[in-house]
C-alpha cells in the first residue's frame, strides 16, 4: 500500500462547520425576496393586473359581450356582474396566459443560475443539490399560485367598480350566490393551478438540464401548446384522455348550481402523475449532473 493511501485511509473524517445545517441553506424567505425582486416576475405581475383592465377597456368600446347573439356562452354574461368579469378572465387566460408565469417562475429559477455563472458557486456554499431545487421549485410554485391568484382578484375589483357586485349569472341558466360564487372561484383556481403542475414540471425538468432560460421557458409553453393541439385531434379517440390539456377546462363544470366534480377529479390524478414523474427525473438528473456554470 502506498504513503498516500496509507494517509488516506489513517485521516480523519472530515467534520462540517459548527453550526453548519443543511436544512437551513437558501432559506425560502431568501429565494422568494430574490426572486421577487426579478424584473421579470414584476413585469408578468404588471401583465396580469393589466389584462381586467384590457377587458373592460374592449367592452365598453365595443359593447357588452353576447349583444344579438341567440345563444349565450360564458364570454357573453362578462359585464353582468363582478363574479362573471372575474369567470370570464380565468376562462379567456387559463389555457395560455396563466401558462406563460408557471413556465417562467419553474423554467427560469435554475437555468438563470446556471446562465449567470453563480450555480456552482450556490452548490459550493455548501448548499445540498437537493435543498437548492427544493427551495426554487417551492418559491417557483408558490409565485405561479399568487399569479393565479393575482388575476380572478383584480377582475373582481375591477369588475365591481365596472359592472357592480352581484351574482355569478349562468349561460345555462340560473345563478350563483355570493357563497357559492366565492366557492366555485376557489375551486377553480385551485384546479387550474393543479392542471398547470405539468407544464411547472416540464420547465423545472428542463431547467435542471439546461444553461438557458430561455431554452427551459419555450420548451416547456412549447410542448404545452403541442397538448393542446392533440387535443383538438379528434381521431385520437380514447387517447386524448391521457393529455393534461383534454381535461384543462374540468372546473367550468363547478360553475354550476350542481356542481360536478368528476372530470376534475380525472385531471388532477392525469396532472399529478405526469408532474411527480417530471419532477423525480429533474432530482435525480441534476443530483448527477456535473455542474461546471
Amino acid at each position: 500500500m502506498s504513503a498516500l493511501a496509507e494517509r488516506a485511509e489513517h485521516a480523519a473524517p472530515v467534520e462540517a462547520a459548527e453550526g453548519y445545517r443543511a436544512g437551513g441553506t437558501l432559506p425560502l424567505r431568501v429565494e422568494l425576496v430574490r426572486q421577487l425582486k426579478r424584473r421579470r416576475t414584476m413585469v408578468m405581475g404588471a401583465v396580469l393586473f393589466a389584462l381586467p383592465i384590457i377587458l373592460v377597456i374592449a367592452f365598453w368600446i365595443n359593447g357588452a359581450p353576447g349583444e344579438g347573439n341567440t345563444q349565450m356562452n360564458l364570454m357573453d354574461s362578462a359585464t353582468a356582474s363582478a363574479a362573471n368579469f372575474a369567470a370570464v378572465n380565468l376562462f379567456s387566460a387559463a389555457s395560455f396566459l396563466l401558462v406563460i408565469p408557471v413556465a417562467l417562475f419553474c423554467g427560469d429559477t435554475v437555468a438563470s443560475e446556471a446562465g449567470w455563472s453563480s450555480l456552482r458557486y450556490l452548490l459550493a456554499a455548501p448548499v445540498p443539490r437537493a435543498r437548492l431545487l427544493w427551495s426554487k421549485l417551492v418559491v417557483g410554485l408558490t409565485l405561479s399560485l399568487a399569479a393565479m391568484v393575482l388575476l380572478p382578484i383584480v377582475a373582481l375589483a375591477i369588475g365591481t367598480v365596472a359592472y357592480g357586485w352581484g351574482p355569478l349569472e349562468l349561460p345555462t341558466g340560473g345563478e350563483l350566490g355570493s357563497g357559492a360564487a366565492a366557492w366555485a372561484m376557489l375551486v377553480s383556481v385551485g384546479y387550474i393551478f393543479v392542471s398547470q403542475l405539468v407544464t411547472a414540471a416540464l420547465a423545472f425538468w428542463l431547467s435542471t438540464r439546461t444553461d438557458a432560460p430561455l431554452g427551459a421557458v419555450g420548451g416547456a409553453v412549447g410542448l404545452t401548446i403541442i397538448g393542446s393541439v392533440l387535443n383538438s385531434v379528434t381521431a385520437l379517440g380514447d387517447w386524448r384522455d391521457f393529455l393534461p390539456a383534454h381535461w384543462q377546462y374540468a372546473w367550468l363544470d363547478v360553475v354550476n348550481p350542481q356542481p360536478d366534480y368528476t372530470t376534475m377529479i380525472q385531471g388532477i390524478s392525469i396532472s399529478i402523475s405526469y408532474a411527480l414523474v417530471l419532477f423525480a427525473l429533474a432530482f435525480r438528473g441534476f443530483g448527477r449532473k456535473d455542474v461546471v456554470s
